[in-house]
């Protein structure tokens, strides 16, 4: 049981790294919560600072997930691990599953940063991508389809968030393809947190003014475009 707990809460606290927070900050010295959606996440850090603190704080936020769900997961076994076996499901999986979401709970309510923190997209693509990499890649294909014809990021984050699970099922169940069933589940959990914590985004894009990616050139921000004082 003990190696349960450190697994928690080792990656609770790699989760709680808020990578777009501090890599704005380091980088450009503007705290992005001000500005914005006032978001800790990547995508506002694209919005703020632009691209070289968005893409440091994607790799960091997806490093986080990929770390927790594989690394953390597999080399914390100071002790035997509670029998969590149920259905037949992997117990490593599920093992990397539990530490993935609790940095999941770390990036959405990070320790090192007042508890505010982004998202969680990226967080749960490194999860997944390091216990199910070949769904992972159909699900960002899903993501960049979307982003690419809508130019909504939170639109094709949602997306893919869902698509994970259903294309996980679509190939266990019709493909026969060797898919852990507890990935289903724990995909449907994730999809619904991220869809709730974009519940602002679903009012602007029902609303009509949610931001839209404006162009894929190498983002700017505010900060490059003069608009931050």
């Amino acid at each position: 049981m003990l190696s349960l707990f450190l697994i928690v809460l080792i990656s609770y606290f790699l989760g709680s790294v808020p990578g777009a927070l501090w890599s704005s900050k380091v980088l450009h010295g503007v705290d992005i919560r001000e500005y914005g959606s006032k978001n800790a996440g990547a995508t506002n850090a694209f919005r703020v600072v632009g691209w070289p603190a968005g893409v440091l704080a994607t790799i960091v936020d997806m490093g986080k997930g990929y770390v927790s769900a594989s690394i953390v997961a597999s080399l914390i076994r100071i002790d035997p691990l509670p029998a969590l076996g149920v259905f037949g499901w992997d117990v490593d999986v599920i093992i990397g599953l539990i530490a993935g979401l609790a940095a999941i709970v770390g990036h959405m309510f990070p320790i090192f940063a007042r508890f505010e923190g982004g998202k969680g997209v990226n967080t749960a693509a490194g999860i997944l991508l390091a216990l199910a990499p070949i769904t992972m890649l159909y699900t960002f294909g899903v993501f960049a389809v979307v982003l690419f014809s809508s130019r909504y990021v939170s639109l094709a984050s949602m997306t893919a968030a869902v698509s994970f699970p259903t294309i996980a099922a679509i190939r266990r169940f019709g493909a026969g393809t060797e898919v852990d069933p507890s990935l289903i589940v724990v995909g449907l959990l994730i999809a619904t947190s991220i869809i709730v914590a974009h519940r602002s985004n679903i009012g602007r894009l029902i609303r009509g003014n949610e931001s839209r990616v404006g162009s894929f050139a190498p983002a700017q921000g505010m900060l490059g475009r003069g608009e931050l004082q």
